[in-house]
Order: C-alpha cells, then structure tokens, then sequence
C-alpha cells in the first residue's frame, strides 16, 4: 500500500511517499523550509506562510513522487495534517489533499499534528508498543503525554506559556542570532561553559510536570539590556551553552519526574527541539542505566514532515483505529 503525507501546519512544505507492508518504508521525504521568507518578520507570518504553501505544494508532492519512483496513480491513500497549526496553512494542506484524493479516487484522511512527532520515532522502533510515556518539544508545542493502547491518551504536563522551541527562538533573537535559533544556539554551545550564566529553571522544583518558558525570555533581556554588545559577542559560545543548559534542566528534570510517577519503562520524544544534542545527551544518561527504553526520530525527522502524517495514518491503520479528522483546528490536543 502507498501512502502520500502531507504536512503544512506551519511553515514547512513538505510531502511524503511511503510502502506499508510489514514494515514501512519512506521512500521520498521532500520538504520546502520557509525560513527565509520569515526570517526578516523575526518569526513564522501566518499571511506569508499560507501564501508560501500554495505557491510550494504542488511541486513538493510532484517531487515526493518522482524520487519514490511511483506515479500518482499508485497512491492508494493521502494522509494530511488537521491540525494543530496555524489555520491558513492548514487549509491549503487539507484543500489541496482532499482535491486529490478526490481526482484520483482515493481516501484522504486527517491526521493530527502531534500524533505525527510521536510517529516519527516510531519509524525507528516499529516494533514500539503502548503503553509510554512521551515528550513532545518544539516551536508550538511542550507537553508530556501518556500513551495507552487503543490510542488512548492522558496529559501529564504541558507548558503554561511558551514551547521550549519558541524560547531557543526568542532567546536567540535577543541574542542577535539569526530566526530560527534553536540549531545556531546548539552549535555555538558545544564544548562551551555551561556554567557561565545561571538563567532561571522556572517551576524546577515543583513536583508535576508543568513548563514554564516565558520568565527565561526576561531574564535574557534583563542580561542582554545590562551587558555590552562586545561582551555578548565575545562571550556568545557561553551564553549559548548556558541558556541551552536552563531549558534542556528543566526538560529533562520534567520528564524524569513524569517517567517516576507513571512507572513508564519507555519514553518516545517527539518535536522540532528532540534534534537537540544535548537534550538526546541527557535523557539517555537518565533513562539507559535504568533500563528505560528511550525512542528518537531520526534528526532528520525531528522536524516537520511529511513522512511523519503518513507514518501516523499508517500506525494507527495496523491497529484497525484509523480516524478522519474531518475538520481543521488550529487548535487539537491529543489529551486535555
């Protein structure tokens, strides 16, 4: 069976073909990154990137399916993103999916966003089963789930405000790096002092597993306002691995609480900011000694994609559970 992934939520274009036979195969995984489109706003322009996906879609599906070496007329189903994401965006995915569907007379069905994070590390580990416990980390999202069988889903923990991925963005703003920042900042970080600045670790000693984000976006202000931009420059490499090191603490801390508290022996992470180094670092120092299975994507996965949906659909179709979202939210969590 060959499926097509469609993923427009934000501002990534990006289309996928996989084989579902007894395991799944991703056999193209084109994307069209808008970075720079945005990069002068400083973030993601709902407007921009709507427009940016109408121009981009047709071409990236086309592409998917000329480096799977299939036609069109061997797909036997679309999968598409719902939802959650930004509502423009989602509707030039879900229009232009459900148009073909139609054209070449095959189901589309769709597919929510998070879903598709915790089904990219499924790809890896095909033989994963529920129940786990998962993180999802990225620009919109920061939330520990518990997955049980059937699909079932119950929140642990999520932000109160920002994701962690927004932090690593904005942060990098104040710093005068470029949008977006989260992959700068770990660059610059590595081999640097970690212990240079000590930036706040907001709710770190309160025994759940909710995020807070927004007071790190101040306190990096506050330093940025009392220091010179030749200190900043010169010291840059610190301040990164400093700041990478508060959120990753308060990540990691989080989910360690969570994995005690459900008993969990798997955790599946998921999101843009799962590409981390030093968050992957960290999670398997916990979780390996302990016997706890720990699943990444692929980095290449990491972000949004189109592999992703279709892997989603294709997951929840093995356990006869495959649902339509027929409407498009901006706003669809897996658990309340």
């Amino acid at each position: 069976m060959i499926w097509l992934g469609i993923e427009s939520s934000c501002d990534e274009t990006a289309c996928a073909v996989l084989e579902q036979g007894d395991k799944v195969r991703v056999l193209s995984n084109p994307l069209y990154s808008q970075i720079q489109e945005h990069a002068v706003f400083g973030g993601v322009v709902p407007e921009v990137a709507a427009r940016e996906h109408l121009k981009k879609i047709y071409g990236i599906a086309s592409e998917a399916i000329k480096m799977a070496g299939v036609a069109f007329s061997d797909i036997d189903a679309i999968a598409f993103t719902a939802g959650p994401g930004l509502m423009g965006p989602l509707l030039v995915g879900a229009s232009f999916a459900r148009g073909l569907a139609l054209d070449l007379g095959v189901p589309a069905y769709g597919i929510n966003h998070l879903e598709g994070h915790l089904a990219a590390a499924w790809l890896s580990a095909q033989d994963l089963k529920p129940p786990f416990l998962t993180l999802t980390v990225s620009g919109g999202h920061t939330e520990l789930i518990l997955e049980q069988p059937g699909f079932k889903y119950t929140a642990i923990g999520r932000t109160r405000d920002d994701a962690a991925g927004e932090a690593f963005d904005k942060c990098g703003k104040l710093l005068g790096l470029g949008y977006p920042a989260g992959a700068t900042i770990g660059k610059l970080a590595v081999g640097k002092n970690r212990k240079f600045h000590h930036f706040p670790r907001a709710l770190k000693g309160k025994a759940d597993a909710e995020f807070s984000f927004s007071g790190l976006k101040t306190a990096v202000l506050r330093y940025v306002e009392s220091h010179s931009t030749e200190y900043i420059q010169e010291n840059l490499g610190d301040i990164c691995a400093s700041l990478e090191e508060s959120i990753v603490d308060i990540l990691v801390s989080k989910t360690v609480w969570a994995l005690k508290k459900t008993g969990m022996k798997t955790l599946v992470v998921g999101g843009g900011v799962s590409a981390n180094m030093r968050l992957r670092e960290l999670l398997e120092k916990y979780c390996l000694p302990r016997g706890i299975r720990l699943c990444f994507p692929e980095r290449s996965l990491s972000t949004d994609n189109g592999a992703m949906i279709a892997a989603a659909a294709i997951r929840r179709e093995k356990e006869h559970a495959l649902l339509n979202i027929e409407n498009v939210k901006p706003w669809m969590p897996l658990a309340l």
